[in-house]
């Protein structure tokens, strides 16, 4: 909880400062997005305005790169780094990076995974006497640690999609000159700070796993 409260303010801090940090090449979010798809032979791929802060995302079935707002149309440092990231994702999609895909597939499984474990803590809130007409406590500590456990793997897996995504765009941000010295060290830091997000929730994800299996070892014991 402490890591995931200092990276996220540290996190917001450098967004911050460097969305108000002008870019040399002085071109849009949505102009950056669209530049690095079509330098990767990627023409089939559009980039849309997202309302919201900080919804910026990847549509692998749609094929949209979705820009918030103010990533869309700002011609800052944050804007950049942000528009090239999900284009890093395209890229991989275009090229079938194996972790992307691999993630795709157990997305469905964490969808289901999520209502199974909402239903068996509104069972587990409304009173532990309730459970038993339904499911074992033990049974329901099993079902617990399956979903978290699905839950830890696309954590993790999502660690290698995210950290190659930034990768991928500070590599064409440099070659293609759109940020260069001080702003690409800018651009490096603000997409750093956004892996360490995934790196605390993977291990949040897995603190979370180890805590339910040991309540259920501790039951067995």
């Amino acid at each position: 909880m402490v890591a995931s409260l200092i990276v996220s303010s540290q996190l917001k801090s450098r967004f911050k400062k460097y969305s108000q940090t002008p870019l040399n090449s002085n071109l849009t979010g949505r102009e950056v997005a669209e530049k690095m798809l079509h330098d990767n032979g990627i023409f089939d791929v559009k980039v849309l305005p997202a309302r919201g802060h900080l919804t910026d995302h990847y549509n692998p079935a749609k094929k949209t790169v979705n820009l918030s707002e103010s990533v869309y149309s700002g011609r800052n440092v944050a804007a950049a780094a942000v528009a090239a990231h999900e284009c890093g994702h395209a890229v991989q999609h275009a090229r079938s990076y194996a972790p992307l895909k691999l993630r795709s597939a157990l997305v469905p499984i964490q969808n289901v995974s999520s209502r199974i474990l909402n239903g068996v803590f509104i069972m587990m809130f409304f009173g532990a006497f309730m459970l038993p007409n339904f499911i074992s406590f033990d049974l329901a500590l099993q079902i617990i640690i399956a979903c978290y456990a699905v839950f830890t793997l696309f954590a993790f897996i999502t660690l290698p999609v995210e950290i190659n995504a930034t990768q991928r765009a500070l590599a064409w941000l440099h070659s293609s000159n759109i940020t260069s010295g001080r702003n690409h060290h800018q651009a490096q830091d603000a997409l750093q700070w956004a892996a360490y997000t995934y790196v605390v929730a993977a291990l949040s994800a897995l603190a979370t796993l180890a805590y339910y299996v040991m309540i259920f070892m501790g039951r067995r014991n």
